[in-house]
């Protein structure tokens, strides 16, 4: 296990927060970090741009009057995540403030991030890296990021299709920095079985989507409480490359789920796909396979804690056998 000094004493769950398109915001990544938990957001998702300094400054400032008022509580650092494709016109931008804010984790996406690495080392942040395979970790590897986050099957938004058995595995035959392991957990137990498998940090996003301070309409949270792993859908159309949607909100949008056509990846295309009034990024909502265990939608808080119990628990059922 490789896990940076930054996260000494500062995690009550060896977790993370995935960032989810539009539901994450300062709200949800502040109760992720005082709950002890990694919280992260899309930079994108601050809008219009200068938006993102006023979230950095808010997240920043609330996080130290927190851990100030309650010096024994663990306390997580947060994360920014970077879509690193020429569709992303806000780059620059967006790398620029989280130099600026001393953003404590960059978590990159898509392209590989040496531009990025280089900044975001310039001040001694991390860079954790998303890949769907081998290929893509050994691209980001030999550009110098800190951490390698496994997409795995059953990850939810731009999921991968390998088994995490498989790619955990062959990511540590050739990293020994920060694994990070993506893909259908929604429980303590789950966080413990990440582990078990080599990852250092698991990594969840529809378990957080369903929470009270999510900011997601309350009939995707109750989509999530109802649907099973059978009602996953994944498919490139929405945005050019392959992603985990709720099948009840392609339904909705008037498209036929089981009849989906391929995108090109190359256009990052954010329309719906066809001439329906909905929008992909407002009515299609991503979720992973693991939303057959989830049947509330509780604060982040009592969420936090109930995992922390189910890690603890399962612990114990594996000490004592």
């Amino acid at each position: 296990m490789s896990l940076s000094s930054l996260f000494d004493n500062s995690l009550r769950l060896p977790l993370i927060g995935a960032p989810l398109f539009i539901v994450s915001g300062p709200d949800l990544v502040i109760a992720q970090c005082k709950a002890g938990i990694v919280g992260s957001f899309p930079a994108l998702n601050a809008r219009p741009e200068p938006v993102l300094d006023e979230w950095l400054t808010r997240i920043k400032q609330e996080l130290a009057e927190f851990k100030t008022a309650n010096p024994d509580r663990p306390v997580a650092p947060f994360a920014v995540n970077q879509i690193v494709h020429q569709s992303n016109t806000r780059l620059q931008h967006d790398v620029e403030q989280c130099v600026k804010h001393k953003v404590p984790i960059v978590i990159t996406s898509l392209r590989p991030p040496a531009a990025v690495v280089e900044a975001v080392h310039g001040y001694g942040g991390l860079v954790f890296h998303d890949v769907i395979n081998i290929r893509h970790a050994r691209k980001a590897i030999e550009q110098g990021v800190d951490g390698i986050i496994a997409v795995c099957a059953g990850a939810g938004g731009h999921a991968g299709s390998l088994s995490p058995f498989a790619l955990v595995k062959e990511i540590r035959q050739i990293f020994d920095g920060t694994v990070i392991l993506s893909g259908s957990m929604s429980r303590g137990g789950d966080v413990l079985a990440a582990q078990a498998m080599g990852a250092d940090l698991a990594y969840i996003g529809t378990r957080f989507v369903a929470t009270e301070e999510a900011n997601a309409q309350a009939e995707y949270k109750d989509m999530i409480v109802s649907s099973a792993a059978n009602d996953i859908v994944l498919t490139s159309l929405f945005t050019g490359v392959h992603g985990s949607y709720l099948r009840g909100s392609i339904s909705n949008a008037g498209l036929d789920p089981d009849h989906l056509p391929e995108a090109d990846k190359n256009t990052m295309n954010f329309g719906s796909g066809s001439s329906s009034k909905a929008k992909a990024w407002r009515d299609i909502w991503g979720a992973g396979q693991g939303v057959g265990s989830i049947d509330d939608v509780p604060a982040v808080a009592e969420l936090v804690e109930r995992m922390a119990q189910e890690y603890e628990e399962a612990k114990r059922r594996f000490c004592a056998n």
